[in-house]
């Protein structure tokens, strides 16, 4: 039994010196699948079965994909290579910034941003209130030209006008006449005032809105002339106000109030030279216009003219 096994042994140990060397690395790698013969079997065997794509066809030589640099491939390699770098790949059909998209065009570097729809709007705005000032200037610079001419007309020297710093906006006016029946014409005689003189400011807006208006001297009491010398008139404010007045009916009208409303010079001892105020004036004006807006102004009646 001992020699039957022997002879085995010796049997398998001959089989295996005795193997092709050759043949035993193609049967292992044909197992393991990792040479490129067992690779090359393969791809015979898919292309017949149809399970594995042909290898592909090696390029011309030079050509841009050619993977192994040959004759005349380098060049060509060094260019695919540098073409991504030169020139950008286009930006997809209707991206921002695209050609004939809906997207902002790209601005070229150091090129100034041109104003965006919001900002041309409201320069568009800005131009309708610039207009219209300028439009009202021109309308009240006419105006007041138009005035200056009427009044130097005047047969009656009932006024006369002098321009504050040459402005054709700040009038000092002179009143040279009042009802020659009334105390204030006496008052006037006795003192030796010539005129009584006011001034008058034209806004922006003039016609359209009043000037204001106010005695400067001499120092009134009564005749609706408050303090700083404001003048109690309803045509002289906002809502009494028509373009249509002049500035001689607005004289004209004041000389009628002073002498209905009792106006006398003031001759006491210290008080008849003190001056008046214009931002009393106008604080005293404001004060009384929102009085009247709340209770109405008192109409006069028809007696009285």
């Amino acid at each position: 039994m001992a020699t039957l096994l022997r002879k085995i042994g010796l049997i398998r140990l001959h089989n295996r010196d005795t193997e092709d060397p050759k043949h035993h690395h193609n049967h292992r790698a044909g197992g393991g699948g990792g040479g490129p013969q067992s690779a090359a079997l393969r791809g015979k065997g898919g292309a017949k079965s149809g399970g594995h794509k042909p290898p592909q066809q090696p390029h011309p030589a030079g050509g841009a994909g050619d993977a192994s640099p040959g004759p005349g491939k380098g060049k060509g390699k060094r260019a695919a290579e540098l073409a991504p770098r030169d020139k950008a790949p286009p930006p997809p059909a209707g991206a921002a910034g695209a050609p004939g998209a809906g997207g902002p065009r790209e601005r070229a570097p150091g090129a100034r941003a041109g104003p965006g729809p919001a900002a041309a709007a409201a320069a568009g705005g800005s131009l309708v209130p610039a207009a219209r000032q300028q439009h009202c200037a021109q309308v009240r610079s006419r105006r007041l030209m138009k005035e200056l001419r009427d009044i130097a007309r005047l047969s009656d020297r009932f006024i006369s006008v002098e321009l504050v710093d040459e402005s054709l906006f700040d009038w000092n006016v002179k009143l040279h006449q009042v009802d020659k029946d009334s105390v204030l014409w006496q008052d006037m005689k006795e003192t030796n005032t010539e005129f009584i003189l006011l001034n008058l400011t034209f806004p922006d807006n003039f016609p359209f809105s009043p000037p204001f208006m106010r005695v400067l001297s001499p120092r009134l009491e009564n005749g609706y002339v408050l303090d700083g010398g404001a003048i109690c008139m309803e045509l002289l404010t906002p809502r009494g106000w028509s373009s249509a007045y002049t500035v001689e009916a607005v004289m004209r009208q004041f000389a009628a109030s002073l002498v209905k409303g009792q106006g006398r010079i003031c001759r006491k001892a210290g008080k008849s030279k003190k001056s008046f105020s214009r931002k009393e004036a106008e604080a005293t004006f404001k004060s009384l216009v929102k009085t009247h807006e709340k209770y109405g102004w008192v109409t006069p009646p028809v007696s009285d003219g």
